[in-house]
């Protein structure tokens, strides 16, 4: 059994998204265009968004922070805010957001 800890203080997100029937060229440019200020942001660690290799139309972005805080004022920023109120609506069938804690091993 090897060792392992629970990192309680780091925050990896999991957010998942289905494009609707030929939007899904749209919606990853909607989300690659969150990226860059992004990754620039205070306690941002990863941000990376993925296309499945079993359904192209599923997107993943895979997101670390360093804290809950700073992962809670990345979702509270305008640009985040607009994308799941105005842009999501438009382009995704069905999403789904999962937070966790990072396992150290």
């Amino acid at each position: 059994m090897s060792d392992y800890r629970i990192n309680t203080t780091r925050i990896v997100c999991i957010a998942q998204f289905v494009a609707k029937e030929g939007k899904r060229e749209l919606l990853v440019e909607a989300l690659a265009s969150l990226i860059p200020d992004t990754r620039r942001e205070l306690g941002c660690i990863r941000y990376e968004l993925n296309v499945s290799l079993e359904d192209d139309r599923k997107v993943a972005f895979v997101e670390k922070f360093t804290d809950k805080a700073t992962f809670d004022e990345h979702c509270a920023k305008d640009d985040i805010q607009h994308y799941f109120h105005n842009v999501m609506p438009e382009l995704v069938e069905s999403h789904h957001v999962e937070v966790f804690n990072e396992v150290i091993a």
